[in-house]
């Protein structure tokens, strides 16, 4: 099976301390350190971790100008095939020796490599790197990294560099790999609500037949029922549900592992309908369900059944609209259909938003156009100021699909307020096509890699 991890290739003229970073990257000492230039010959792999980031660290020769048919010039070649896959490279420079002619001419043969750069100026420890840091920015390659391979200092800044690309690269392999397994499979649809809200009539009038047990008792359905099914020639995997009573009425312990069922069928959908009963309105009972399939990270679906026997039906459906969206503070923009389980109206209406809702959960933003969303953002609402201070919020990544996962960096996060964060997720719903869809977006400081915020 093929590794997914991201590649990171670690480049630069011999001796700048490229073997002892990848030793450090890994955790092993795979690779021989030694003051003799030329050490490394061959590009060498090893599984490397830096704080929560997974990718496979590369090795390679000290990069020396010379022609193709010398030792030098061949493991020149082997550099440039390393290239070839990488979702990012270290060009690592001596920070105590300064910029020298070889690192300018490899700096402009980077350039056309097409691979993300982070400049890396090893051997600051203590202020002898300091002056080597700052000629560093004339290579154009933005900030330089200031690390001690040897000691271990400087790997927070690395993280923030190296962060946005791994994670890019991470959320590309993972997208290819969802759209194979998950999205051409079928669509996982569980259908919960109180008891009685005429879940399992709804059921079978999708099939066109008595599948389910149905009557006026509540509470007739004890445990999940998966239902292979098709609509419109798509694949769809019904899932009905045991009702959700409020807690001080669940007594029995059959009940009580009905809820704990139901529980699990949400955890498996992919879409979830919550049905209300329209002759009955939104109680608190129908928000908490919502609330509960949110924070499961399911798409949800809200749907007014027994809509033919309800009375003064605008009414009804603006007041439940305006309750939803006071309620569901955190994702407003829920779909809210009226159907009946009974006659079957509506019922193509709800499927077709399923579908859709699928999409929205499932799809992933190309960094391009995540990253000119994020601008703008912060151009229409610049970050707070604590203490006259702004805080600064560098960049964001998606980092996974199914519920949409973001990860913003920057300084100071602690201390951005809620507020703050409301609006960076309810202008990303907006504006990407996550509305009504829930989203994860966690805040990751750039100093400390483990102070972040959920």
């Amino acid at each position: 099976m093929t590794n997914k991890k991201p590649k990171v290739v670690i480049i630069g003229r011999p001796n700048v301390g490229k073997s002892t970073l990848f030793n450090r990257l890994v955790g092993k000492r795979i690779a021989l350190v030694d003051d003799t230039p030329g050490v490394t010959r061959d590009r060498r792999e090893g599984e490397a971790k830096l704080f929560d980031l997974d990718f496979i660290a590369v090795d390679t020769a000290g990069l020396e100008d010379a022609g193709p048919e010398t030792l030098s010039g061949r493991m020149r070649l082997q550099t440039e095939a390393a290239l070839e896959d990488a979702s990012a490279a270290l060009l690592v420079i001596d920070s105590r020796a300064g910029l020298t002619p070889m690192d300018r001419h490899f700096a402009d043969w980077l350039r056309t490599a097409k691979v993300p750069v982070v400049l890396v100026a090893n051997k600051a420890e203590g202020r002898s790197g300091d002056s080597g840091i700052l000629e560093a920015y004339a290579l154009g390659f933005g900030e330089p990294v200031g690390i001690s391979a040897e000691h271990g200092e400087g790997l927070a800044d690395l993280f923030e560099a190296l962060a946005p690309h791994v994670d890019a690269a991470t959320a590309a392999a993972g997208d290819a790999f969802e759209g194979e397994d998950e999205e051409a499979g079928p669509l996982k649809l569980a259908i919960v609500g109180r008891p009685n809200a005429g879940k399992s009539t709804l059921i079978n009038t999708l099939l066109g037949q008595d599948r389910l047990v149905t009557g006026p008792e509540a509470g007739i359905t004890r445990d999940s029922i998966e239902i292979e099914w098709s609509w419109e020639g798509r694949p769809v995997r019904l899932i009905d549900t045991a009702g959700v009573r409020k807690r001080a009425k669940v007594h029995e312990k059959l009940e009580k592992l009905s809820v704990a069922d139901t529980r699990r069928a949400v955890d498996f959908a992919e879409v979830v309908v919550l049905l209300l009963d329209a002759t009955l309105g939104l109680e608190a009972q129908d928000l908490r369900i919502a609330d509960m399939v949110i924070e499961e990270g399911r798409a949800l679906v809200i749907a007014l059944n027994k809509w033919d026997a309800a009375e003064d039906q605008s009414r009804l459906f603006q007041g439940v609209r305006k309750a939803l969206d006071e309620g569901l503070a955190q994702i407003k923009g829920v779909p809210l259909l009226a159907v009946s389980g009974m006659t079957g109206k509506g019922l193509d209406t709800l499927l077709k938003a399923a579908f859709e809702q699928r999409d929205a959960w499932s799809q992933r933003v190309p960094t391009s156009r995540l990253n000119r969303w994020f601008e703008g953002a912060l151009e229409r609402n610049p970050p707070p100021a604590p203490d006259g201070k702004r805080l600064k919020l560098r960049y964001v990544t998606q980092v996974k699909a199914r519920p949409p996962s973001f990860v913003i960096f920057g300084n100071r996060l602690t201390e951005l307020p809620e507020s703050y964060r409301r609006y960076l997720a309810n202008s990303l719903r907006d504006d990407l096509g996550f509305t009504g869809v829930p989203i994860r977006l966690t805040l990751r400081g750039g100093k400390n890699p483990f102070d972040r915020q959920s």
